[in-house]
């Protein structure tokens, strides 16, 4: 029989664990490590962000769910990986500190025939000096549904604000020159937007979306091209009409150095630094690995052989540092298993992209500005699937057994961005891109054209609203959760 631990329980690292409480005969254990007691579903923190939706219909506690699959639950830190074993056993172990209520201080370390590493990502806010809803910071996120209802606050402070005649700046977008998740600072831009004009004081609001992007539409993917009535168009078009439509002001290829109280200090591609004021502030933070070591047998450090410098665990792709010009599609990863044991894998944010997919850029001052790879969403939960199957496989057929793949660079993703809720009144940016990564030998573009869309209006918002039940009611695995797709 064998032990299979997931270091994560965000959708990488839950999807895997229900795939494999599904698909594995008693007898073998599934282990979930996470330091978090609920499971989130991230994307609608916009919502709870706004006023929109109450932080309990984006959480539900993890425990009841894993007791009723026969999952064991480890409210817990990893902190280290023993991948060949210690001098106690040859088996692999992971080291954990538990974090649940009365159980500081307790450390464990657990045996396992197979390893998930979906951690998710660390919030860096620490790189911008000053940013972040935390102590010293100065700005707020919707990164955690936590933090989501500290936006809402602050956000609600500054319409009553607006209300009595006072002019206010709100900005919105990245805190720093290597951020990800641009679709989600451009969700809560137009969501702020929609309730300003619900409340009326749209007019005496200045709204500023700060980016690391060099062009609107690029959204961490190089941006897309989409073909629409016989005609292509571009996101970047397509996104620019949607500023100008919502009088949304847009400060691109931005690097935010610190952030102060009611003044973000900035500099941009062109090597220029500005100041900006403002009232209100939603900047998210660049991601980074979580902290996790890696050990020999013998106790030495091997954790340059398990991980990127960022803290990303290194996987079956093409690392080699090349130009631009000669970064491939097939340089990403098709397994997501440990370039250095086939018996761990790196799924969703956890694993170390080999390049950007957007191009990279540098100011005159050596400051690098551009987006990092997104992997959350239904990439996230494609790897964690393709994971858990591989691993069902092996357990089943042997170590001859062929790996599932679920490559960014062959899977397609659809992406609905809320542009403000309500439902005769609220309103999506729908994507969906054939492939994630841009293959540019296959596709002319980079992308099918067959498949690669995106439209705004009513109906993406109820498709967005829709999807919310949908991934609530799965990630419960509720009768039938297998059926609906990642």
């Amino acid at each position: 029989m064998s032990d299979i631990v997931i270091l994560g329980a965000g959708v990488s690292g839950h999807t895997a664990a229900l795939h494999l409480s599904r698909l594995l005969p008693e007898g073998h254990t599934i282990t979930v490590v996470s330091p978090n007691s609920d499971w989130n579903w991230i994307p609608s923190n916009i919502w709870v962000g706004v006023g929109r939706m109450k932080k309990r219909k984006v959480v539900f506690p993890l425990a009841p769910i894993y007791r009723k699959k026969g999952i064991d639950f480890r409210q817990a830190y990893a902190t280290a990986i023993w991948p060949e074993g210690d001098d106690a056993s040859s088996r692999g172990a992971v080291d954990i500190a538990y974090a649940g209520p009365g159980q500081e201080g307790k450390t464990e370390r657990l045996r396992y025939d197979y390893l998930i590493n979906a951690t998710g990502p660390q919030l860096r806010f620490d790189m911008t000096e000053g940013l972040g809803p935390d102590a010293g910071g100065h700005s707020l996120s919707v990164c955690t549904a936590d933090h989501a209802v500290e936006a809402r606050a602050g956000l609600q402070k500054v319409i009553a604000d607006l209300k009595r005649g006072e002019e206010k700046t709100l900005v919105v977008g990245m805190g720093h020159g290597t951020c990800t998740c641009e679709g989600a600072a451009f969700e809560y831009t137009f969501n702020v937007d929609h309730e300003l004009r619900a409340a009326g004081v749209r007019d005496k609001a200045r709204l500023i979306y700060l980016t690391n992007e060099a062009e609107l539409g690029d959204f961490g993917v190089g941006g897309m091209v989409f073909m629409q009535e016989g005609y292509e168009t571009t996101s970047k078009i397509w996104t620019e009409s949607l500023f100008r439509e919502r009088d949304v002001e847009a400060i691109l290829g931005a690097h935010v150095h610190k952030v102060e109280e009611g003044i973000i200090h900035f500099e941009t591609l062109d090597g220029s630094y500005h100041e900006l004021p403002f009232d209100f502030a939603m900047l998210l933070p660049p991601f980074g690995g979580v902290p996790l070591s890696a050990h020999a047998p013998d106790g030495t450090d091997i954790s340059d052989d398990l991980f990127a410098p960022n803290g990303f665990m290194l996987v079956d792709a093409d690392y080699t540092k090349k130009p631009f010009e000669q970064w491939s599609a097939a340089d990403w990863p098709q397994t997501c298993q440990s370039a250095a044991f086939d018996n761990i894998w790196a799924v969703g944010i956890a694993f170390a992209p080999p390049h950007q997919i957007s191009r990279p850029r540098v100011s005159p001052n050596g400051t690098s500005i551009a987006p990092s790879p997104p992997r959350t969403g239904q990439p996230s939960g494609e790897m964690g699937k393709a994971a858990a199957l591989s691993i069902v496989d092996r357990i089943k057929n042997g170590n001859a057994a062929m790996p599932h793949k679920a490559s960014m660079a062959e899977m397609g993703a659809a992406c609905i961005a809320s542009a403000g809720t309500g439902l005769t009144t609220g309103s999506a940016a729908s994507m969906v891109m054939m492939p994630v990564v841009p293959d540019k030998k296959k596709y002319r573009t980079g992308r099918d054209l067959r498949y690669t869309t995106g439209e705004i209006g009513l109906s993406g918002h109820w498709t967005k609203l829709v999807l919310h039940y949908l991934f609530i009611y799965k990630a419960k695995g509720l009768p039938g959760w297998q059926f609906i797709p990642e």
